[in-house]
């Protein structure tokens, strides 16, 4: 796990979970690995293990309010967030509401979404995902500076937050600011050379260029 071989370390843990069906890590693990492998049903049953071995803390909350929103019960995962902000510290509670607002978008909920990612922002001054997805509200809403310098603090803050610069690109290209978007797209797929909206972008500057 700490080597970054998931795959394995999920085959390790549930070898583990074989032996010692009590373990906690173990648990979470696989766990968190059904999460992240589009199974937030059958994460949730690890998860909710976990609570009932007595495991209370933020990080579990916050996975069942992660689970619970992406298997559709929304009710019951902003409960756990809920949970979640009340037994947070100051190194986790950032996060918690950083996915209060993920959620709160996902949701349709745009005024919770924007007063949840300032929160994680007052918690974390240096939390450039929130300024991300702040921007993308700003930007919504036609504020167009205020985006530009959202995205400006979030890719100051982490080099390799590729939704950043993309979403600079796109908003630089609305602007008719085509050499921005350009170079910004080009960093964008420097962090993440898969994306598949950020090649899309790329080749359309590219095609504009040419017939210039």
């Amino acid at each position: 796990e700490g080597l970054g071989d998931l795959d394995s370390s999920v085959k390790f843990y549930k070898k583990v979970f074989q032996y010692d069906a009590s373990s906690v890590e173990a648990i979470a693990c696989i766990g968190t690995h059904n999460f992240y492998s589009d199974m937030p049903e059958i994460a949730l049953r690890s998860f909710r293990r976990l609570l009932q071995m007595g495991v209370v803390n933020t990080e579990l909350y916050n996975n069942i309010g992660l689970c619970c929103f992406y298997a559709q019960q929304y009710d019951m995962s902003l409960t756990c967030f809920e949970r979640a902000i009340n037994l947070a510290n100051k190194e986790n509670v950032a996060d918690v509401w950083y996915n209060i607002g993920h959620i709160a978008v996902g949701i349709g909920d745009s005024n919770l979404a924007y007063q949840a990612f300032q929160m994680a922002l007052i918690s974390d001054n240096n939390h450039a995902e929130a300024y991300n997805n702040l921007a993308v509200l700003e930007m919504r809403k036609g504020k167009v500076e205020q985006a530009r310098a959202y995205f400006l603090s979030a890719i100051t803050i982490n080099q390799e937050l590729y939704e950043a610069h993309y979403n600079l690109a796109i908003l630089s290209e609305g602007q008719g600011d085509l050499n921005t978007s350009f170079k910004e797209v080009r960093k964008s797929l420097e962090a993440f050379a898969e994306h598949v909206d950020s090649k899309n972008l790329l080749a359309q500057l590219r095609q504009y260029f040419t017939l210039l």
